[in-house]
């Protein structure tokens, strides 16, 4: 054990002070302010009981549980709304056909595009 730790460690003798944060507190203030501490504790325990009791009475409790139940149920209709949509659209060929006319309008710009430079460079030839 280091030197420091012993000494740290020790028993100090009445009035005797332990630096803490740079500040030399006395045995008597070190317990005084763990009792404060402790006061403190108790104090706000008290107070969070004393809320929790106040909203289960008020039934804020339930009311928001409540709310909470209507809302995942809200999503789990819509979800399944949504899924079953995708499945009739699926079914019905209807997204493979939309893909396909996608694709196609795309490969037609990109003709158009192509067809555009050619021009617009067989116009900027000197002699042309």
């Amino acid at each position: 054990m280091s030197t420091y730790q012993s000494e740290k460690n020790r028993p100090r003798p009445q009035g005797e002070t332990a630096s803490t944060a740079g500040t030399d507190l006395t045995g008597e203030q070190i317990a005084a302010s763990i009792k404060d501490i402790a006061r403190r504790i108790r104090e706000e325990s008290t107070r969070m009981k004393e809320t929790v009791r106040t909203l289960r009475q008020s039934g804020a409790i339930v009311e928001l549980t409540a709310a909470v139940r209507e809302a995942a149920m809200a999503a789990r209709d819509t979800s399944k709304e949504i899924n079953a949509t995708a499945k009739t659209l699926e079914e019905k060929g209807l997204i493979r056909d939309i893909a396909v006319a996608v694709d196609e309008t795309s490969q037609m710009a990109k003709d158009t595009a192509e067809t555009v430079k050619r021009t617009a460079q067989q116009a900027t030839r000197p002699g042309q």
